[in-house]
């Protein structure tokens, strides 16, 4: 049978889709009933022997995803098969004690947790990785005068760097959040069916902090047979947040890659590289359009999450078979968008003299802004300055002709502004603010936030 899901095949990198992979997840089930025997051990419940056999044997080596879904054929219970498949592989008696005291969502909720771990590192160095990319970007166009747009139309000018620096600053509170959600999505639990530890006895909390310990794992204060899923729902959301940004990097790409601005580009490889099967000159942003793709699907995964958050009593089924496919998707199209993402970015095609070309075009328009507030500076009301430069930007535009042209002409600012300082005013390099401060802050706030990567 041929591969149904594009992960399989087109999506996702090796070592993301590692850790949601099938002989991944058994292991890291393994890995907690592997645990929850030493926690036993430790405070006596079983000998010590018995928990090392348990933990040796907790091993794909030995207990083999194969084995483990032919015993599943005949018990239709996924964990309950694990624990039949490494009691029979457990030497003298350790078998008894395989999963003493657990329930099933004991082992998987913390396996869960080993993975959202785990993933989350990787998150983690996408994310810095990305961060210098674009601190780097940055720096390097400080000085590059741009168009700023509102509404799609010509604004004011601004610096390219000034627009990469707000990246910086957004992919850094991205860095933040991930730092703050580990402790709550990285979270098991050891408490038996409905979660009062009552299987575990006296030593129920005692159990459940040692194995979570072992783990490098927090765990739920007060579970029910579950953790509970608003951790779940805060990690999605986060991360569909996190590809809503990415996905805002790319459309400004896609967009300024539009044949009438051509201010920056997506690099293409001009000896082997084919942009379309008959249009031979093409050069589509084609990582930046995947990317917007792939978050709307990471999106789509939000509402079946908040969905599961809402389980009958206790604990009901209907949530698993949503996380299957959330979590492990969710997380692989992250990876590889932020991976994409950080490819465009520290390969993209800065086009200075269009740039230049295009504020040109604006036949000073975009400058209208400037010569106001000049204006209010030599005494003119604000309000007068407004409409004097209303008027004869309404001029310039009719008539095709430059802003400079028809301010020079302009009666109401004979006396008042001098072709000097109407000049000086009109030039963009002169009104860019503090951009460039702006600049050198994100990029400072970034080296100094991932200096052990710089």
């Amino acid at each position: 049978m041929s591969d149904l899901c594009p992960l399989d095949y087109r999506y996702g990198r090796k070592d993301m889709k590692r850790i949601f992979s099938e002989e991944s997840r058994l292991q890291y089930q393994m890995d907690v009933e592997a645990a929850l025997a030493r926690a036993h051990a430790s405070l006596g419940t079983i000998s010590r022997e018995h928990a090392d056999e348990i933990s040796r044997i907790s091993d794909l080596r030995y207990v083999t995803v194969e084995r483990v879904n032919a015993i599943e054929k005949e018990t239709r219970h996924d964990l309950m098969a694990m624990v039949k498949a490494m009691t029979e592989q457990c030497k003298g008696d350790a078998g008894k004690y395989v999963h003493l005291g657990a329930t099933s969502n004991d082992i998987v909720d913390t396996a869960v947790a080993l993975q959202i771990k785990n993933a989350l590192r990787i998150i983690a160095d996408d994310v810095d990785i990305f961060t210098l990319t674009l601190a780097k970007l940055a720096k390097r166009e400080r000085n590059t005068l741009e168009i700023g747009r509102t509404h799609a139309q010509f604004a004011v000018p601004i610096t390219f760097g000034f627009k990469i620096a707000g990246y910086v600053a957004e992919m850094l509170r991205h860095r933040e959040r991930l730092i703050q959600i580990a402790p709550r999505a990285c979270a098991g639990k050891m408490a038996g069916a409905v979660g009062t530890g009552a299987a575990l006895g006296k030593n129920f909390f005692a159990v459940q902090k040692a194995v979570m310990n072992d783990l490098e794992l927090e765990y739920e204060p007060a579970a029910t047979q579950v953790v509970g899923r608003d951790r779940y729902t805060e990690l999605i959301c986060l991360l569909a947040t996190i590809a809503t940004s990415v996905e805002r990097y790319a459309t400004e790409i896609r967009n300024l890659q539009r044949s009438e601005l051509s201010e920056a580009a997506e690099y293409f490889d001009p000896a082997k590289q084919v942009g379309s099967s008959t249009m031979a000159q093409k050069k589509n942003p084609i990582k930046s359009e995947n990317i917007c793709g792939l978050a709307r699907v990471v999106r789509g995964f939000v509402t079946p999450m908040f969905e599961s958050q809402v389980l009958w009593h206790e604990r009901d089924l209907s949530n698993s078979s949503a996380e299957r496919f959330i979590l492990p998707h969710v997380f692989a199209l992250v990876d590889d968008m932020l991976y994409k993402m950080n490819d465009v970015f520290a390969n993209l095609t800065v086009n200075r003299e269009r740039m230049l070309a295009n504020i040109e075009s604006a036949k000073g328009t975009i400058m209208a802004e400037p010569v106001m507030m000049r204006m209010t500076e030599l005494g003119i009301g604000r309000q007068d300055a407004h409409e004097i430069l209303r008027e004869a930007s309404m001029i310039a535009s009719s008539k095709n002709e430059h802003l400079l042209d028809v301010l020079l002409r302009c009666g109401k600012l004979k006396g008042v502004m001098s072709e000097k300082d109407i000049r000086s005013a009109m030039d963009p390099a002169n009104y860019v603010g503090g951009a460039p401060k702006i600049v050198d802050n994100m990029v400072s706030a970034a080296e100094k936030a991932l200096k052990k990567k710089v």
